[in-house]
Protein backbone atom coordinates (compact mmCIF):
# COMPACT_ATOMS: atom_id res chain seq x y z
CA UNK A 1 0.00 0.00 0.00
CA UNK A 2 1.03 3.31 -0.74
CA UNK A 3 1.08 5.22 2.46
CA UNK A 4 0.27 9.13 2.14
CA UNK A 5 0.39 12.08 5.40
CA UNK A 6 -0.79 15.61 5.04
CA UNK A 7 0.47 17.44 7.57
CA UNK A 8 -2.07 20.46 9.18
CA UNK A 9 -1.63 23.03 11.71
CA UNK A 10 -3.90 23.51 14.18
CA UNK A 11 -5.41 26.92 15.80
CA UNK A 12 -2.85 25.76 18.69
CA UNK A 13 0.66 27.02 18.21
CA UNK A 14 2.04 24.26 19.36
CA UNK A 15 0.02 21.40 17.69
CA UNK A 16 0.23 19.57 14.51
CA UNK A 17 -2.15 17.14 12.50
CA UNK A 18 -0.70 14.52 10.58
CA UNK A 19 -3.66 12.88 8.49
CA UNK A 20 -3.51 9.41 6.75
CA UNK A 21 -4.73 8.12 3.98
CA UNK A 22 -5.38 4.68 6.43
CA UNK A 23 -6.84 4.84 10.25
CA UNK A 24 -4.52 4.88 13.55
CA UNK A 25 -7.81 4.56 15.75
CA UNK A 26 -10.76 2.78 14.36
CA UNK A 27 -12.89 3.15 17.48
CA UNK A 28 -12.99 5.85 20.02
CA UNK A 29 -9.73 8.44 20.64
CA UNK A 30 -7.13 8.35 22.90
CA UNK A 31 -4.52 10.66 24.06
CA UNK A 32 -0.72 9.86 25.59
CA UNK A 33 1.13 12.00 27.69
CA UNK A 34 4.22 10.27 27.80
CA UNK A 35 6.19 7.85 25.90
CA UNK A 36 5.35 5.46 29.47
CA UNK A 37 1.73 5.59 28.52
CA UNK A 38 2.58 4.09 25.29
CA UNK A 39 2.32 0.17 26.03
CA UNK A 40 0.13 -0.82 23.42
CA UNK A 41 0.95 1.45 20.96
CA UNK A 42 4.61 1.24 20.13
CA UNK A 43 3.86 4.12 16.92
CA UNK A 44 2.77 6.61 19.84
CA UNK A 45 5.95 5.81 21.90
CA UNK A 46 8.18 5.99 18.71
CA UNK A 47 6.58 9.79 17.91
CA UNK A 48 7.64 10.84 21.32
CA UNK A 49 10.65 9.65 20.81
CA UNK A 50 11.74 12.01 18.47
CA UNK A 51 11.69 15.09 21.07
CA UNK A 52 11.72 15.47 24.47
CA UNK A 53 9.53 18.49 23.68
CA UNK A 54 6.76 16.68 22.70
CA UNK A 55 4.13 16.32 25.53
CA UNK A 56 1.22 15.03 23.71
CA UNK A 57 0.32 12.69 21.28
CA UNK A 58 -3.80 11.47 19.97
CA UNK A 59 -5.02 9.47 18.32
CA UNK A 60 -8.31 9.64 16.42
CA UNK A 61 -9.79 8.19 13.09
CA UNK A 62 -7.56 8.68 10.10
CA UNK A 63 -5.04 11.27 12.27
CA UNK A 64 -2.46 12.14 14.77
CA UNK A 65 -2.21 15.07 16.71
CA UNK A 66 1.15 15.61 17.93
CA UNK A 67 1.62 18.54 20.78
CA UNK A 68 4.86 19.72 21.68
CA UNK A 69 5.69 22.29 24.79
CA UNK A 70 6.73 25.57 22.38
CA UNK A 71 10.41 24.36 23.26
CA UNK A 72 10.81 22.99 19.40
CA UNK A 73 11.03 24.94 15.96
CA UNK A 74 8.40 22.96 14.20
CA UNK A 75 10.87 23.28 11.33
CA UNK A 76 12.83 20.95 13.29
CA UNK A 77 11.04 18.06 14.28
CA UNK A 78 8.25 17.65 11.80
CA UNK A 79 10.06 16.59 9.41
CA UNK A 80 11.55 13.68 11.67
CA UNK A 81 7.64 12.76 12.96
CA UNK A 82 6.48 12.11 9.77
CA UNK A 83 9.15 9.91 8.46
CA UNK A 84 8.45 8.08 12.18
CA UNK A 85 5.07 7.46 11.43
CA UNK A 86 5.50 7.00 7.45
CA UNK A 87 7.89 4.34 8.29
CA UNK A 88 5.45 2.75 10.98
CA UNK A 89 2.57 2.95 9.81
CA UNK A 90 2.70 -0.48 8.04
CA UNK A 91 2.78 -2.49 11.52
CA UNK A 92 0.11 -0.01 13.41
CA UNK A 93 -2.88 -1.69 14.46
CA UNK A 94 -5.90 0.52 14.29
CA UNK A 95 -7.99 -1.58 16.45
CA UNK A 96 -5.75 -1.32 19.08
CA UNK A 97 -7.96 -1.10 22.25
CA UNK A 98 -6.14 1.54 24.98
CA UNK A 99 -5.96 -0.03 28.10
CA UNK A 100 -4.70 2.72 30.27
CA UNK A 101 -6.21 3.39 33.68
CA UNK A 102 -7.45 6.86 34.35
CA UNK A 103 -6.45 8.17 36.94
CA UNK A 104 -8.73 9.47 39.91
CA UNK A 105 -8.35 13.06 38.34
CA UNK A 106 -9.66 12.37 35.24
CA UNK A 107 -11.76 9.70 35.38
CA UNK A 108 -13.99 8.55 32.18
CA UNK A 109 -17.69 9.76 32.74
CA UNK A 110 -20.89 7.46 33.31
CA UNK A 111 -21.69 6.65 29.71
CA UNK A 112 -25.34 5.30 30.78
CA UNK A 113 -25.95 8.76 32.92
CA UNK A 114 -29.37 10.05 30.64
CA UNK A 115 -28.77 13.51 30.98
CA UNK A 116 -24.31 13.11 29.99
CA UNK A 117 -25.96 11.37 27.15
CA UNK A 118 -27.97 14.23 25.92
CA UNK A 119 -25.31 16.60 26.23
CA UNK A 120 -23.03 14.16 24.19
CA UNK A 121 -25.83 13.97 21.69
CA UNK A 122 -25.60 17.77 21.23
CA UNK A 123 -21.91 18.11 21.48
CA UNK A 124 -21.43 15.43 19.05
CA UNK A 125 -23.98 17.81 16.28
CA UNK A 126 -22.29 20.96 17.45
CA UNK A 127 -19.00 21.25 18.81
CA UNK A 128 -17.23 17.95 18.11
CA UNK A 129 -16.98 18.04 14.11
CA UNK A 130 -15.43 21.58 14.86
CA UNK A 131 -12.62 20.41 17.52
CA UNK A 132 -12.16 17.06 15.59
CA UNK A 133 -11.28 19.32 12.22
CA UNK A 134 -9.02 20.72 14.38
CA UNK A 135 -6.75 18.03 15.59
CA UNK A 136 -8.72 17.83 18.72
CA UNK A 137 -11.83 16.71 20.82
CA UNK A 138 -13.31 16.81 24.02
CA UNK A 139 -14.36 14.35 26.91
CA UNK A 140 -17.07 14.28 29.04
CA UNK A 141 -16.10 13.95 32.67
CA UNK A 142 -19.14 14.56 35.36
CA UNK A 143 -22.08 16.40 35.58
CA UNK A 144 -22.74 17.67 39.16
CA UNK A 145 -25.27 20.22 40.61
CA UNK A 146 -25.78 22.15 36.98
CA UNK A 147 -21.65 22.27 36.56
CA UNK A 148 -19.88 19.88 34.11
CA UNK A 149 -16.47 19.10 33.80
CA UNK A 150 -14.60 18.31 30.24
CA UNK A 151 -11.14 17.50 29.42
CA UNK A 152 -10.07 19.17 26.35
CA UNK A 153 -7.92 16.05 24.28
CA UNK A 154 -5.06 16.90 21.16
CA UNK A 155 -4.26 20.23 19.94
CA UNK A 156 -7.39 21.63 21.94
CA UNK A 157 -5.69 20.10 25.44
CA UNK A 158 -2.90 23.42 25.69
CA UNK A 159 -4.92 25.37 22.99
CA UNK A 160 -4.86 28.85 24.15
CA UNK A 161 -8.56 29.55 22.97
CA UNK A 162 -9.54 26.60 24.55
CA UNK A 163 -9.51 27.59 28.04
CA UNK A 164 -11.62 30.56 28.00
CA UNK A 165 -13.21 31.13 24.31
CA UNK A 166 -14.29 27.78 23.07
CA UNK A 167 -15.08 26.94 26.77
CA UNK A 168 -17.27 29.61 27.09
CA UNK A 169 -18.87 29.18 23.49
CA UNK A 170 -20.08 25.65 24.88
CA UNK A 171 -21.03 26.47 28.08
CA UNK A 172 -23.41 28.70 25.83
CA UNK A 173 -24.34 26.69 23.99
CA UNK A 174 -25.20 24.27 26.22
CA UNK A 175 -27.13 26.86 28.33
CA UNK A 176 -29.63 27.47 25.18
CA UNK A 177 -29.93 23.80 24.49
CA UNK A 178 -29.24 21.89 27.35
CA UNK A 179 -30.01 23.59 30.71
CA UNK A 180 -30.10 27.71 31.29
CA UNK A 181 -27.93 27.05 34.49
CA UNK A 182 -25.55 24.54 33.38
CA UNK A 183 -21.49 25.90 34.21
CA UNK A 184 -18.37 24.45 32.84
CA UNK A 185 -15.14 23.66 34.01
CA UNK A 186 -11.92 22.38 32.19
CA UNK A 187 -10.42 19.78 34.34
Amino acid sequence: MNYRIMIQGTPNPNALKFVLNVPVKTAGNVTYKSALDCDFNPLAKKIFDVSPDIKEVYFFDNYVTVTQNGNSDWSNIEELIQKVILDNIALHNPNFMDLQKQTASQPLANTEDPELAKIGAILDQTVRPALQADGGDLQLIELRDNVLKINYQGACGSCPSSTMGTLKAIEELLKSEYNPNIKLEAA
